[in-house]
């Protein structure tokens, strides 16, 4: 299995500061999975870049976790986030994953 990660910055691209929520934008994310029909986990966390000319800035950064999601699908949904949350770029990983489910019934 592959496990995926989007990390997408909240602050404005050209305002650097966060303009909405954070949960707005959560909202806005499981929109956006809920219509490609992907399984997700999304995480809040404190984050920090350099933009292309060379300012440091830190903001909160949103990470979709996807498991086994096609790369052609997650480029599309990294490309949607950019335009939906106005950012220069969006970070994407992937990792080998072995998981499994523990099932149980009373």
């Amino acid at each position: 299995m592959i496990e995926t990660k989007i990390y997408v910055g909240l602050n404005d691209s050209e305002t650097l500061e966060q303009k909405f929520d954070t949960l707005k934008y959560v909202n806005v994310l499981k929109n956006v999975c809920k219509n490609y029909g992907i399984p997700f986990s999304i995480s809040p966390s404190q984050g920090g870049y350099i933009h292309e000319n060379g300012q440091y800035t830190e903001e909160i950064t949103l990470v979709i976790s996807m498991i086994d999601v096609d790369r052609e699908t997650v480029n599309e949904i990294a490309k949607d986030l950019c335009v939906f949350f106005h950012q220069e770029s969006v970070l994407i990983t992937e990792n080998e994953l072995r998981a499994y489910f523990v099932n149980e019934t009373l």
